[in-house]
């Protein structure tokens, strides 16, 4: 599952996750649109919005961690292998 957030432009406006559905009620596609200070749903919308800056900052981080995991997780299959006799 891919999460997404609701990001605030520079101009003002919002990039917001919006999901299209299939007639039986199955998500078949997200995308973001573009939303308006003019909008209904703007105020509510900005309440939980990032900036693009805070959202790349997300993302190193996240990168970051799934790199110190990806390592761990090698580690252990490493000593896993070395505990069980196998070679290398």
């Amino acid at each position: 599952m891919i999460r997404m957030f609701v990001i605030r432009l520079p101009n003002g406006n919002l990039m917001a996750p919006e999901s299209a559905f299939d007639h039986q009620g199955h998500v078949v596609g997200d995308a973001y649109v573009e939303v308006s200070p003019a909008d209904p749903e703007y105020a509510r919308l900005a309440s939980q919005a990032i900036s693009e800056d805070e959202l790349d900052r997300q993302r190193r981080r996240w990168r970051e961690d799934d790199e110190a995991l990806r390592r761990e997780f090698e580690d252990y299959l490493a000593s896993q292998q070395h505990d069980a006799g196998e070679p290398n």
